[in-house]
């Protein structure tokens, strides 16, 4: 909508771990992140840039579990993009994208009605990707999601490389995201056919 922000930020401070996240909808792909773990500061940058979502992330570990750590990033970022989506009015709801990278491929569709449900078929091979562990990125894709508030599937179709999987998925789901959550003025208010999202 003409002249409306969609600017958002959240803080999440728990004992296992303390996370600012401010974002810009309609920004140009600024990024500030700092997680202390490299390979995830390389894929939330990656996310900003190619979802055109300025972010500036800050976080710090209290009891030094990545997990811990990992998870309540998804949380908060999923929660901060969801508040600035505000009631979802005059969007396009629906993106897809299909991304390479190198010898791997992953295909994201998103649905941004209100209804959180999700499907991650990331084909991971080794247990420890960047010195993170596979269930542990495959939960923070879980947490960003559930937490976003909406539908999305996400399938490699095939690769050989763990790395070049996410971040293939990684740029897939801020290219369909971009794509869903933009604004047409000639959308209906609501593009839902219930009339609400």
């Amino acid at each position: 909508m003409e002249g409306q922000e969609r600017i958002a930020h959240l803080e999440r401070r728990t004992t296992e771990a303390s996370i600012k996240v401010e974002v810009n909808l309609d920004g140009s792909g600024k990024s500030n992140i700092i997680t202390n773990t490299p390979f995830l500061d390389h894929i939330i940058n990656s996310f900003a840039r190619y979802s055109e979502i300025d972010i500036n992330l800050v976080s710090n570990s209290e009891d030094r579990i990545n997990h811990h750590l990992i998870e309540d990033i998804g949380i908060v970022l999923g929660q901060t993009i969801d508040k600035a989506l505000g009631e979802r009015k005059k969007i396009s709801r629906f993106g897809y994208s299909l991304i390479p990278m190198d010898e791997s491929i992953s295909k994201v569709a998103v649905d941004l009605i209100k209804r959180p449900y999700f499907h991650l078929d990331l084909k991971l091979e080794r247990e420890l990707i960047e010195n993170i562990s596979k269930e542990d990125i495959i939960h923070f894709f879980q947490s960003f999601v559930s937490n976003l508030n909406c539908c999305v599937h996400i399938v490699v179709e095939y690769g050989i490389n763990d790395h070049h999987k996410i971040e293939a998925t990684m740029k897939a789901f801020a290219i369909a995201l971009k794509i869903a959550m933009k604004i047409n003025p000639n959308n209906e208010e609501k593009p839902s056919t219930k009339g609400m999202m």
